[in-house]
């Protein structure tokens, strides 16, 4: 390609940087702004989502056919209920998940959906007359006689026939009233046994159509819309389980957004500062491509039509810090060509041509950890996983075509090819580099002593006093409530107690603590957190309106999670297996892999040691945590096969030193400013995206030093045991 061709490529590029930018945060014309266009998950906009398990022990393609027919029957509920895009999807093969953006009343929103929906209309004895499946429609219509509204009947054949001979038997006489409240004359309406409706009859209906009035005044709007919603829903194919609740107040979700949005823009303030700083104009041209990437990214998500939640905002930054590790690789490759001797121009292309296969794989290997991630987790996990991937993967092509680009220009530029502005000395020796040479094989033992006292302290500790499992681990509930004033835990506690609840954990929140966060390892079902609003109302006058959020899991959630867990990590760490045999062979798999466990196991010791919760974001931190470890020690791995072709008359042993000190200010540098991202997110953002930083942040420092200290090790100990590596050439002897 020409230099004009490249300059013009080059403009173009930055006039869409500037106009994505522009169009991002104001907005042009029709274009509306990404803060308009952009899904919000319910964390950020508030709502309410339930998950809901059937009870049945139907297997395979006829659970399968259950699960679609009950899925349909709930769509056509929340349909009814004018929220914006509600999302009624199987989750697993016996859960239904329905999200309700705006709804800020779980205990509307279930009763609307229904618990377990058996739909039913009865005479007055109890006598099932028939049943929501022969209900043909339901609607609201105008209450001409009484005012305000009324629901519309329409029924099938069958319904037609059995409705008709229901009303003749209400207008008998004969009928003796069983159920307290309905009239001798009246047809009730039952959703879970629960009566929704008892109207009179006043005549024979057989033409299947039918209007239910209330007397008086007729329904609300709303009553009669929500009725109507129930009864055109009919019944659900199976009985419903509540297994899983959450609420959150587009207050307090939006808060965090507003927070995170902080949180990022420091944290990408950070990132170019530190490429301008520590790469001259190279981090000019990587600063260029991180922000198209960050333009990429996002709008990706608009055209997937992906929700962006919080733990989606930590996946992104995060990703935004391990996207600046290709840059770092192609970087430290060029000034090696340079040091060698190479013009610029030369080093520019080759330093580029090197990095390739080490970007690669390391990004692929990541990959796979948050492809495993995004399958088996569930809710905002997904989200932080979706992320993560798109960012992964758009940090490939802006690292790669991008930078490449500009870089291209300022090597031939009259005012940007001096190696000063390379981070290079004009001797081409590097402004920064680390002088002394560090024996990392020599004392592998001593790291090998290091890690297993770590985790046999941990998990010892950790299965003496118990791991700290958050609710969604154990099952619980946690309800949090804006009591208006600071009030004494003690008073709290004893309305808990007026209803039979011990609280596993009671804490302030919110500023001048006149918010109370509720915590119990019961699971709550939607009664029993009614009962404790109703107790809180009395004592304290605090109403539905003054829950600013819920989380409820039941017993099977925490188990799957756990299993999930497993299966994550097992998953994981056979597809990078796979992937590192392919490339490399099956030594360094088993090495990679080995350290990929240690870094789990110092994780999970850790959190054992100082009791920090365990819960479904620990899991999306840890699996992160895989990826992140084995794009580090990939990068090692692959100068360790560079160079196991090259410096053939080395002993193994130096040669793995040589080659891990060759990557050390690359492994320093990446995790610096990977660190460098999550600190911010860390210190200003919300409890949720804390309690995805907290795996990560220690996973990191982790990771990297595993992959120096232990990864290598192990690989030159499996090389010993078995006669050398599949390269030629290469001496070996035991190290001391």
């Amino acid at each position: 390609m020409s230099v004009q061709m490249r300059k013009f490529l080059a403009a173009v590029l930055l006039i869409f940087i500037v106009f994505g930018w522009v169009v991002t945060i104001f907005g042009a014309g029709p274009i509306p702004t990404l803060k308009e266009k952009i899904k919000l998950g319910l964390d950020i906009e508030g709502g309410v989502y339930v998950v809901m398990e059937a009870k049945t022990d139907l297997t395979g393609d006829k659970l399968k056919k259950l699960m679609e027919q009950t899925q349909a029957v709930i769509e056509q509920r929340v349909n009814q209920m004018g929220l914006s895009e509600p999302i009624v999807t199987i989750e697993g093969e016996k859960r239904i998940r329905i999200e309700l953006p705006g709804a800020q009343d779980s205990d509307e929103a279930i009763k609307t959906i229904g618990k377990t929906a058996q739909l039913q209309f009865m005479l007055a004895d109890g006598t099932v007359a028939l049943d929501g499946s022969m209900v043909k429609d339901a609607g609201i219509t105008s209450d001409t006689q009484n005012g305000g509204y009324a629901i519309s009947l329409k029924f099938n054949s069958a319904g037609t026939a059995a409705f008709a001979k229901a009303t003749e038997k209400a207008l008998s006489g004969t009928v003796t009233p069983k159920i307290d409240g309905v009239l001798p004359n009246a047809i009730a309406i039952t959703l879970d046994n629960q009566i929704i409706s008892a109207p009179s009859v006043k005549d024979k209906i057989s033409n299947g159509e039918a209007i239910i009035t209330s007397g008086t005044g007729g329904f609300s709007q709303d009553e009669a819309t929500n009725l109507s919603a129930l009864i055109r829903g009919g019944s659900l194919p199976v009985a419903l389980e509540e297994v899983n609740t959450s609420t959150r107040t587009a207050t307090i979700g939006y808060n965090a957004f507003e927070m995170s949005v902080i949180a990022g823009i420091i944290a990408v303030a950070l990132i170019i500062i530190i490429m301008l700083a520590f790469y001259g104009i190279m981090g000019v041209a990587a600063n260029i491509a991180l922000l198209l990437y960050i333009i990429l990214v996002l709008w990706t998500m608009v055209l997937l039509g992906s929700v962006l939640t919080l733990p989606g905002i930590g996946g992104i930054i995060l990703s935004i810090g391990m996207a600046v590790d290709a840059n770092v690789i192609i970087f430290t490759r060029i000034r090696e060509e340079i040091e060698h001797g190479k013009s610029l121009r030369v080093s520019v292309h080759s330093g580029f041509k090197r990095a390739l296969n080490t970007i690669i794989d390391s990004h692929v290997t990541t990959i796979i950890a948050s492809l495993v991630l995004y399958q088996l987790g569930t809710g905002p996990v997904k989200g932080f996983a979706l992320t993560l991937m798109l960012g992964i993967i758009a940090s490939l092509v802006t690292a790669t075509v991008v930078t490449q680009l500009f870089l291209d220009i300022f090597c031939e530029s009259k005012h940007f090819s001096a190696l000063k502005y390379y981070g290079m000395n004009e001797d081409n020796t590097p402004k920064f580099k680390l002088k002394r040479k560090f024996s990392f094989i020599k004392h592998r033992k001593i790291f090998y002593i290091i890690s297993i006292v770590i985790i046999i302290s941990g998990l010892a500790v950790g299965g003496i006093r118990g791991y700290n499992y958050g609710i969604d681990f154990t099952g619980g509930t946690m309800m949090q409530f804006d009591m208006g004033k600071q009030v004494e835990l003690s008073k709290v506690d004893d309305t808990l107690n007026a209803v039979g609840i011990k609280a596993s954990e009671l804490v302030y929140a919110g500023k001048n603590n006149t918010e109370i966060i509720i915590r119990t390892m019961d699971s709550l079902d939607n009664e029993a957190r009614n009962q404790v609003i109703a107790e809180f109302n009395k004592d304290f006058g605090i109403t539905e309106k003054n829950v600013l959020s819920v989380e409820q899991f039941g017993p099977s959630v925490g188990k799957d999670l756990r299993m999930n867990a497993l299966k994550s990590v097992l998953i994981s760490c056979i597809g990078m297996l796979i992937y590192i045999i392919l490339r490399f062979e099956l030594k360094f798999g088993i090495a990679a892999v080995a350290g990929v466990l240690h870094d789990v196991l110092i994780v999970i010791s850790l959190y054992g040691i100082f009791h920090v919760t365990i819960n479904n974001p620990f899991i999306a931190g840890i699996l992160t945590v895989l990826g992140y470890s084995i794009n580090d020690t990939i990068v090692i791995f692959d100068r360790i096969r560079e160079n196991l072709g090259i410096m053939k008359k080395n002993k193994l042993e130096e040669l793995l030193d040589v080659s891990i000190n060759e990557t050390l200010v690359r492994s320093i540098m990446t995790s610096s400013t990977v660190l460098v991202v999550m600190i911010p997110l860390f210190v200003l953002t919300s409890n949720t995206i804390r309690e995805f930083m907290l795996p990560l942040f220690i996973g990191v420092v982790v990771g990297t030093m595993s992959s120096i200290f232990m990864c290598s090790p192990i690989y030159y100990d499996l090389c010993q045991l078995s006669g050398g590596t599949k390269y030629k050439g290469i001496k070996s002897k035991k190290a001391n």
